[in-house]
Formats: structure tokens, sequence, C-alpha cells
């Protein structure tokens, strides 16, 4: 999320505190509500998180995509699931444009529009892939890997849209199939013009389709903008074909194929991931995507509601009992007085402020950081809490900075959250 800016320099200091509150109040909603990101004013400084920018440095501690700070740091561990024959994180640096597939196999990714990792948002991690629905797409050559057959198989990932379209298709995984009557075969899945999710697959016939072999349709879905969504498609040792959103099992309009052996077919083109396999744009929208995962064989499918997961395949989390980060410095006129508000939220326990959560301000770029005495304030919004500093004394100078300090956390026992910060000066 990110900053929302006033002018507070009339009433930096002393008889003007309620004022001050109310405008910080006002700032962090609406930055929260913009999804802005951190940005300072001559008076103000507001960052909800949204990205990473507004952050010098982390001990022990870690921003989420989810838009919040604690001493939560992910760690390598784990292993990825039975049958994985392809899996694609999306948390590369920002702006690059390689692409790695970490399953076994090791399978090439080409990329095409100079698709690429981007910060601007992140599901599991900080970026995820951008795809333009114009030339973004990745690929690679037909492979067996993903010739479903007749058994088990699954296709998971995250997908956000910015600005989603009901009226077109949305490709988001394709293999040999969709298209001109030249080449039908093969396995799409999407969602369409009528906003279901869907699962297609035929068999050519002599270089005609004689219908829709496989055709696995959910009811028309509700898909707000800038939204993840985790989406799934499955076959389970039945047999049966099903279509997951969230990780809840979705009602089905159409399902044809959607049970007993039903062979995929295979088709000749290549696959691709953001654009249908006969590589027109008409199936191609804006969107992100995270965590795409393809596995087939003997215990690899799913059946019934699930959890989706919220690290990588690889990785685990770990709760620290303590850690800090720092913000920025933010160039202001000399001051020797400032205040802050702070939104924080109990995952876990009761944080008290001043033990658990810790503020410290300073105006000389870091150099003496001064202990604020939190005081609370009446609750920010559903489940998340808010606390205030006002006129704190320290060592004067134009270079700004906060410093927040966990301690005492363990997990599912006490679990901080800091959501938001603004810095008054």
């Amino acid at each position: 999320m990110g900053i929302i800016t006033r002018n507070f320099s009339n009433f930096a200091t002393g008889g003007d505190d309620k004022l001050v509150n109310d405008l910080s109040t006002l700032a962090l909603r609406e930055a929260t509500q913009s999804n802005r990101v951190a940005v300072g004013t001559s008076s103000q400084y507001v960052d909800v998180f949204q990205d990473d920018t507004g952050i010098a440095s982390h001990t022990t501690s870690q921003r989420s995509s989810d838009e919040y700070v604690s001493s939560v740091v992910l760690t390598s561990g784990g292993s990825l699931p039975t049958g994985t024959q392809f899996y694609l994180r999306g948390d590369g640096a920002n702006g690059s444009t390689t692409f790695t597939d970490q399953s076994s196999n090791s399978i090439s990714i080409n990329n095409t529009g100079s698709t690429a990792h981007s910060n601007n948002r992140g599901k599991i991690g900080s970026t995820s892939i951008y795809f333009d629905g114009d030339t973004n797409l990745l690929y690679g050559g037909h492979t067996s890997n993903f010739e479903f057959g007749t058994g088990e198989f699954k296709i998971d990932m995250y997908v956000n849209f910015p600005n989603f379209d009901g009226g077109t298709n949305k490709v988001l995984f394709s293999h040999g199939g969709w298209g001109t009557a030249t080449d039908y075969a093969g396995t799409t899945f999407y969602i369409n013009s009528g906003e279901q999710l869907k699962l297609l697959s035929s068999i050519n016939d002599s270089g005609a389709h004689g219908g829709w072999r496989i055709d696995v349709a959910s009811n028309a879905l509700t898909w707000n903008n800038n939204t993840w969504y985790h989406v799934s498609a499955a076959r389970n040792s039945n047999g049966e074909i099903k279509l997951f959103r969230d990780g809840q099992i979705l009602s089905l309009s159409a399902t044809t194929g959607a049970t007993g052996g039903t062979d995929f077919g295979d088709g000749t083109r290549d696959w691709k991931i953001g654009f249908p396999s006969d590589s027109t744009n008409a199936g191609a929208e804006p969107m992100y995507l995270d965590n795409i995962l393809i596995t087939k064989g003997s215990g690899s499918g799913r059946s019934g509601n699930f959890t989706p997961d919220t690290l990588h395949y690889g990785d685990t989390l770990t709760i620290n009992a303590t850690g800090n980060f720092i913000s920025n410095a933010v160039t202001a006129s000399s001051t020797s007085s400032m205040g802050a508000m702070i939104t924080y939220q109990d995952n876990a326990g009761t944080n008290a402020l001043n033990t658990d959560i810790v503020l410290q301000l300073s105006a000389d770029n870091g150099s003496n950081f001064t202990t604020a005495t939190l005081t609370a304030m009446p609750d920010f919004a559903s489940g998340i809490k808010m606390a205030k500093v006002n006129d704190l004394a320290v060592t004067p100078g134009t270079q700004l900075k906060y410093k927040i300090l966990f301690a005492n956390q363990a997990s599912g026992s006490k679990e901080a959250r800091i959501r938001g910060v603004s810095l008054n000066y």
C-alpha cells in the first residue's frame, strides 16, 4: 500500500496534537485504501508497505506481500509435491526477464515480449510475473511432461488482474491446444468471456476437431481487480476432474469428460503461459501470475477442498523472538521534535506497546535514536490497532528516520504485524 501527504507545518507543536492525530489517521486510511507507495512531504511521511521501497534495512524481520512487516522471515525448507513436472516461482528480482523451472525436469523457458518479474504486485514474496496481454508470454517446446493422458494431474497458480475484462478470454496455461481447427488438441486452462474458469481438451481428427473430449467449466464467477486468486484444475485417482478457486471446489456448468478416464489430447504446438498455443492474443489479457505448478502421475491429483500455499515450495516461515526495521531517511527542515502514528495487528497473542512493539525516532539519519512512549488510540479498523506519540524530543537534524523493534515474538503465541506508519515533523 502506500502514502498520503498533508501539510502539518503549522500544527507541528503543542496544542494541535488532536488535529495532527486526526490528519495522520486520515492519511493512513487513504494510503491503505488507495494502495499508495511510501512518499514524504515537507511535514509528513506515510508508508503502508505496499512494497519495500520505504524501508532501508531489516534485521530478522520481513515485509509480507500482504502488506505488513513482522519478525517472520522466510527460510529454506520443504519439498516439491509428488509428481512435480514444472514449477515456476514469481519472486525474481524486479525487472528480471529470466525464468527458471525449479522442478527436477529443468524445462527450458523462453520469453517473448520482455515478460518480467514485477514488484507492482506480489503474492508470495515481493514480486510476481507480469503479462501485458499483448506480446508478453512464456513458452517452450511441446513436451511429454504436460501430456496428462488418463491419469492424475493438477495445474495450480495464483492470478491477479489489474483491470479484469469480463468480455474476453484469458488463457493461463496451454499446451498444444486452442485456436483454429488445424490443432484443437491439447490442454487449455483459462477464464472465458463468461467469467468461468475452464479446462478444455480435444483430439485431432485429421486436421479437424470432432468436439471437445474434455470440457469442464465452472459456473460464472466474480473476478475483482487487483485481487489475488488461487486457481486450480485437477483430476484425482477416481478420474474426476474438478476446478477450484481459493481452495474451494467450484460448481460446474459443463462436465464433458469430467469423470472416468477420458484421454487428454496432446496436440503439436508449444506450451505457453499467459497466452493460447496458437499465439493469438485474443486469448490474452494483462495479468500477474505466481507460484505456477504442474504435477502428474499417481498421488499428484486433488479431490477435495484445500488451503492454497502461502509460501513458495521450498520455503518455510521462522518467527524470530526479536527483530527490527528502519525507514529510509526523509529530508526535512531542521527539527528537534517529531511525532508518529502506527497501525498494527495482533496476529497471535496480545502485543504490549513499548515492550513487544517499540518505536524509536531520529532526526540525524539514525546516529541517535530516541525511544518513544506509544499511547494506544481507538482501533484503526476491525482487528487493526493504532498507537501514537506526539512531540518527541530528538537530537536536531534534517534526515528523519523511524525504527520499529519487535520483542518476545513466538510462533502462535505472540506475533505482531506493523501495518502502517505516519511520521510527522
